[in-house]
């Protein structure tokens, strides 16, 4: 008898088990999670791995569902539409989309929560000490907060922490990371002279961290989240139509800086 474990084992996977007539998804057979488990919950137990529920699922959506657009001044809305004029089908203009997002557009999420748990171990009478030592090491911009559009306040950071606020009180998180946050918005208060507001990758860096997610998933999410808002954009664009639209429209010019 011919031993194929080594092609068996060639991929690992703790996610799905599948044979004809059978696909159970985390040991969960599929036919009842149809029907019985939200989009937001089998997210969150396919990447997870274990079931969510409760405030806790309530916070899960909230944080996908706030970040789905920001209109097409966002690069990744853009690029998205501009390619669904192209030529390309729907899912290259989403792929177009999702490509442009990293380590500045999509990736603050990750980054805050990074800030947020280097906080959490030096203690409050450190915060700005350690919110300095960020700064030295990655630049003046603490991840998460302030926003180029959104002044004095991001209407989505508001209603994200209260949501937390809620489920904090009701036992479901422990609501320490939400207080992290508004430290860290206070301190930048303070030391610019004027409202520094969180953000959605603040807010939404509050709710994942509270749920326990380790940063990488931050960004993740985010592009699960986003990936609505470019489906939404490139079928839009593609039902508009439009050829080879840039940027701007053709009447503008560029600078040019040569000689």
């Amino acid at each position: 008898m011919t031993d194929t474990s080594d092609v068996a084992d060639w991929w690992r996977t703790r996610i799905v088990d599948m044979e004809p007539g059978r696909i159970h998804l985390r040991g969960r057979p599929v036919q009842e999670l149809i029907g019985n488990t939200g989009f937001a919950q089998m997210i969150w137990l396919m990447v997870m791995g274990t079931e969510i529920t409760g405030h806790r699922a309530a916070l899960f959506e909230a944080a996908l569902v706030s970040a789905v657009d920001h209109g097409p001044q966002a690069p990744s809305i853009a690029a998205a539409r501009m390619a669904a004029t192209c030529g390309i089908g729907l899912q290259s203009a989403m792929a177009t989309g999702l490509n442009i997002l990293g380590d500045v557009h999509g990736g603050a999420g990750e980054q805050a929560i990074g800030v947020y748990r280097l906080c959490e171990r030096a203690g409050p009478e450190a915060l700005k000490d350690t919110l300095d030592t960020w700064r030295e090491a990655h630049g003046r911009f603490i991840p998460g907060f302030g926003h180029r559009f959104h002044k004095p306040v991001d209407p989505r950071a508001p209603r994200l922490l209260g949501l937390v606020d809620e489920a904090a009180k009701a036992g479901a998180v422990p609501g320490a990371y939400a207080e992290i946050g508004r430290a860290i918005e206070r301190q930048l208060a303070e030391e610019r002279g004027k409202p520094v507001p969180m953000n959605i990758d603040g807010a939404t860096a509050v709710i994942y961290a509270e749920l326990g997610c380790p940063p990488p998933l931050a960004r993740g999410f985010f592009g699960l989240s986003r990936s609505v808002g470019i489906l939404a954009h490139a079928w839009e664009q593609t039902e508009q139509g439009g050829r080879n639209k840039g940027p701007i429209p053709p009447r503008y010019r560029w600078t040019y800086d040569g000689d």
